[in-house]
């Protein structure tokens, strides 16, 4: 895995070994406010399109198929833009993926993080 790229709930409390802190969900946590979040950057690219996080929360229990359709959308423009910015982000320290989920294992970010460690970091 990225070493340099850690996962957080957005809900936990910013840490000064967090490094530079993205959001990688679609949506705008509920409940946290922008100032409180420390969100350095939001990548919405990043995440998974609204029918595949539907239809993941749905089923959690088809983690490997939505891990495979997350990796298929990666490919597109928009994500291989947002991609570029992440990695020019870790060059420079730590990176934390901050994702709202209750889900600390079957998340965006987790999936994420595995992609990112199978392709190079």
């Amino acid at each position: 895995m990225p070493v340099n790229i850690r996962l957080k709930r957005v809900y936990e409390p910013a840490a000064g070994t967090d490094g530079t802190r993205i959001l990688v969900d679609r949506l705008w946590p509920r409940g946290i406010s922008k100032a409180k979040a420390g969100i350095d950057l939001w990548l919405k690219d990043l995440s998974p399109s609204d029918d595949l996080r539907k239809r993941f929360h749905a089923r959690p229990e088809q983690w490997q198929v939505f891990c495979a359709a997350y990796a298929a959308e990666l490919a597109g423009d928009g994500p291989q833009a947002a991609l570029s910015t992440l990695r020019d982000k870790e060059k420079n320290g730590p990176v934390t993926l901050l994702y709202a989920a209750k889900d600390e294992q079957h998340n965006n970010a987790a999936a994420l993080k595995a992609w990112l460690a199978q392709h190079g970091g």
